[in-house]
This record gives structure tokens, C-alpha cells and sequence, in this order.
């Protein structure tokens, strides 16, 4: 499962949804309204565009979703990019759209729920909601690239946060490691 905040990287949300459906992966998706903007800003991208490469999308609203219950046996959940709004919902149990009540069902299932966040600086109020989330089991991967591959284009800046993201997912993805930076 695959959601995409308003948050500045909507580039993060795409690129993973490539890859994830790319490594045949069924990807069900839901893309905040906030994030329309943000995909229309930034890639030229259409929430449209980015659901017809989904295996399923939800609209945020859609709460009687199949993926809104614990029934719903999805492996693993991204946010990427993940908002400060969401991350604060996420923190404090607050489910008032598809992608936090989401959140919620992965963590009282246990399963693998992983937030990119994407905003600087951060506030004493995010790294405590940081910190309440990765303590109830959440990975959270700030969207912060290494330098050590030499990248020279934004493409291999954000591939190399797609390839924590995979390596979090346990979804094999060449990248950029350390300490040879070699692919």
C-alpha cells in the first residue's frame, strides 16, 4: 500500500509506485487531496495519471475501504512524501482519512509501516511525533540522500531514498551503497 501526502517530494510517491509495480508488486494507493497540487507543482502529474498506474486507488475519503480494515491483508505500508499533518495523526491516533486510518490498521497489525517524511527544519514537535511513531514500531526514513555515489543528477538523489525505502520494504533495488557508492 502506497500513499502520497501533500508534502513537498510527491517525486518520492511516484518514483516508488514505478518501482513497486515495475517489480510486478500490487500497489494499492491513496493520494491525499492536499497532494493533487503538489503532483500537478512539481512532476506535471495528474492524480489520475499516477491511480491508472496503481493496482487500486482510493479516494482519502473512502473509508469503507477494503484497506481500511484489519481484514485487509496488505504486507507493508509507505507514506512518501509523509506530511507533518499526517505524521502528527499517525503519532496520535487520529483517523480522519483513508491514509491515517490505514496507518492505524498497520500498526495494530503489526505490520510494516514506513513514513518518508519530507521538512526542514524540524520543529521540537516533529521529532517528538518522530519519535512516539518509531517507538510503536514505525520506520521512519526522512528523505535525506547520501552524497557518498556520486550523484549528479535529482533523479539519483531520489532514487537513493526509493532504495531505503525498498530496502525497508525487503524489495530488492540496486543502489548507490556504501562503502564502495558503486550500483
Amino acid at each position: 500500500m502506497l500513499a502520497i501526502t501533500g508534502a513537498s517530494g510527491a517525486i518520492y510517491g511516484y518514483r516508488i509506485l514505478e518501482e513497486l509495480r515495475k517489480r510486478g508488486h500490487e500497489v494499492h494507493l491513496v493520494i491525499s487531496r492536499n497532494a493533487d497540487f503538489v503532483l500537478e507543482h512539481e512532476l506535471g502529474k495528474s492524480r489520475e495519471e499516477l491511480e491508472g498506474m496503481a493496482s487500486c486507488a482510493y479516494a482519502p475519503e473512502e473509508l469503507h475501504a477494503p484497506i481500511a480494515s484489519g481484514t485487509c491483508l496488505f504486507d507493508a505500508m509507505v507514506i512518501a512524501p509523509c506530511s507533518m499533518k499526517t505524521l502528527a495523526c499517525i503519532a496520535n491516533g487520529i483517523e480522519d482519512n483513508l491514509i491515517t486510518r490505514c496507518a492505524s490498521v498497520a500498526l495494530k497489525e503489526k505490520r510494516k509501516l514506513v513514513l518518508v517524511p519530507r521538512e526542514t527544519p524540524l520543529s521540537p514537535i516533529h521529532l517528538e511525533n518522530m519519535l512516539k511513531v518509531a517507538r510503536a514500531g514505525v520506520v521512519v526514513l526522512p528523505a535525506m540522500p547520501a552524497f557518498y555515489g556520486k550523484p549528479s543528477t535529482v533523479r539519483e538523489l531520489v532514487d537513493y531514498i526509493v532504495g531505503k525505502v525498498m530496502d525497508a520494504l525487503g524489495v530488492e533495488y540496486e543502489y548507490p551503497r556504501w562503502p564502495t557508492g558503486k550500483r
